[in-house]
Order: structure tokens, then C-alpha cells, then sequence
């Protein structure tokens, strides 16, 4: 490679090696050592700068998250079965706070759909303006919209272990082969699922990684949201915030809450308020030390 300086996004980052897929090739290439003594690690999603083969510069990131390290995502798709596994409401609520709370795009898609009704899943998201997709494999055009939804963004994956990600994914784009059923290697979730993120080009433009299954994850390795910032990662609240009778109102049972009197009018879902109240509880919970 010349001594031309270059610009490219990370597509795998493995054992110190990077690998960048620019409008000039694609490189495997090492980062610069100032990244080490400044504690930053290049990861999957991050734009970055090529010279003399070597990482030179990152550029700024719209947002990352922790675990699998991936940067730059435009949409977070979370793939909820109707049954085997029946849908978990707080984890789903729990990922979709951190999805806004990070400026991701949250997408919800669902599975299964021959087996169980998906009617709940749709109310619940569809109506605080989260796009819903119900999947179902002998209409070609459900899986072209999901299709026609990742091109050219960075997406990724995640959702409860026997969702069915491996089939939508290999629906959207067969040419990621991915083996249902089992842990995929292939899209980083074997043994390195810590250490290892990568992306997959798709045929339509754009990028997608998967991430491990919820059963798996702890959404607090994504980021931790603060009890006072909460709220404002809840969609449905933002018109009744600063409406309540308490100006530091906890949004959870106090007289005169408009979040809460909106849920017994029916305005805001109650199984959405009532993972807030669990999400406001264990943020509570959490130390100042940990929010470092």
C-alpha cells in the first residue's frame, strides 16, 4: 500500500488485526500504538484513517456500544418469536432504551408468526411508532421489507436465543450461510464472542452483525442508563414529562403523575410502564464507582 493516506470502516477486529474494507480494497492492518496509551480500541463500525497499512486515525463515532464491540450502528433489530420462546417484554424494553438511548434506530421483527399470534407484540410497539415487521416465510414480501431496511445502514442483530435469527438472515441474504440451530462462528458467536465483532456486507449495500441471544446477554454491557435519564429513553412519556405535579417526579406511583394517570387511561402501555418501574429500580440500585 502507498504512502497515500486512505479512509475505510472496520469490517473484523481480531487479535490486535484490523480489518478495513475501503473504496480501494479491502486491508489487514494493525493500529497505531497511541490508541493503546489512550485506552481506545478500534472496534467492528468504526471509520477510520489507513496510512503506510496502519491505522492512523478514528474518526468520530456516532455512538458504540460494549459488548460485542461495535460502533457507528444506524439500527438495532430485535427478533421476538410469537412462542419457543414466547416473547420477554423487559428485556425487549431494556434493549430498546439503550437503542435510544444511544441514537439507534430501534426495529422490532418478529417470528413465528405461523405458530402464535403476534397481534400483542404489534399493539405494544407499532403504537409508540417503533417499526414492527411480522415475518412469515411463504409471503417473499415480508422478507423484503426487512431487506429493503438494512440497505446501506449498519445493523445489528440480537434477540432471544431460538428467535430465529439465523433463518431470517439467511432469508434476507443467503449468501451469509449461517447454520441454524447452533452457535454461528461465522457472525462471532462462538468461544471469542468477547473479543470478536465483525460485520457482513450484504448484497443490497449495507452491513450487518449479529450479537449474542438475549439469554446470554446482560443489557448492562451495552451501557448503563442512569435512574434521572430514564424517562427520556421511553418514547411514550416525552409528551407527559414535566406535566406531573412533583417536578422530580420518579414516573412510577406518585399522586399526580401524568406517566402514571396516561397507563390508567390506557395512553401508555402498562407492561411498557411496568418494565420502567423494574428498569427505575435497578437503576437505584446501581453505585456512582459503576457509572464510571
Amino acid at each position: 500500500m502507498s504512502s497515500a493516506v486512505t479512509s475505510g470502516i472496520i469490517t473484523k477486529c481480531l487479535g490486535g488485526l484490523y480489518t478495513v474494507e475501503s473504496p480501494d480494497g479491502i486491508y489487514e492492518c494493525k493500529a497505531r500504538g497511541i490508541f493503546r496509551n489512550k485506552g481506545i480500541s478500534p472496534c467492528a463500525g468504526d471509520g477510520v484513517k489507513l496510512e503506510n497499512g496502519v491505522i492512523s486515525e478514528i474518526l468520530p463515532r456516532k455512538n458504540s456500544i460494549i459488548r460485542p464491540p461495535l460502533a457507528n450502528l444506524d439500527q438495532l433489530i430485535f427478533v421476538v418469536s410469537t412462542c419457543s420462546p414466547a416473547p420477554n417484554y423487559l428485556i425487549l424494553d431494556k434493549f430498546i432504551a439503550i437503542a435510544e438511548y444511544k441514537g439507534i434506530t430501534p426495529i422490532v421483527v418478529i417470528t413465528k408468526t405461523d405458530l402464535g399470534d403476534s397481534s400483542e407484540i404489534c399493539d405494544i410497539y407499532g403504537n409508540i411508532g417503533i417499526d414492527v415487521i411480522s415475518v412469515d416465510y411463504d409471503s417473499p414480501e415480508t422478507v423484503d421489507t426487512v431487506r429493503k431496511m438494512l440497505a446501506g445502514k449498519i445493523s445489528a442483530f440480537t434477540g432471544n436465543s431460538g428467535a430465529g435469527k439465523s433463518t431470517l438472515l439467511n432469508a434476507v441474504d443467503s449468501s451469509l450461510n449461517i447454520p441454524t440451530g447452533e452457535i454461528s462462528r461465522k457472525l462471532g458467536r462462538g468461544r471469542h464472542t468477547t473479543r470478536h465483532a465483525e460485520l457482513y456486507k450484504l448484497s443490497d449495500g449495507g452491513y450487518i452483525a449479529d450479537t449474542p441471544g438475549f439469554s446470554t446477554f446482560e443489557t448492562n454491557r451495552y451501557d448503563i442508563i442512569r435512574k434521572e435519564e430514564l424517562a427520556g429513553c421511553f418514547r411514550e412519556m416525552d409528551e407527559y414529562i414535566g406535566q406531573c405535579r412533583f417536578s422530580d417526579c420518579a414516573h412510577v406511583c406518585e399522586k399526580g403523575c401524568a406517566v402514571v394517570e396516561a397507563v390508567e387511561e390506557g395512553k401508555i402501555s402498562r407492561s411498557r410502564h411496568e418494565s420502567y418501574k423494574t428498569m427505575y429500580e435497578e437503576a437505584k440500585q446501581i453505585k456512582e464507582w459503576e457509572l464510571k
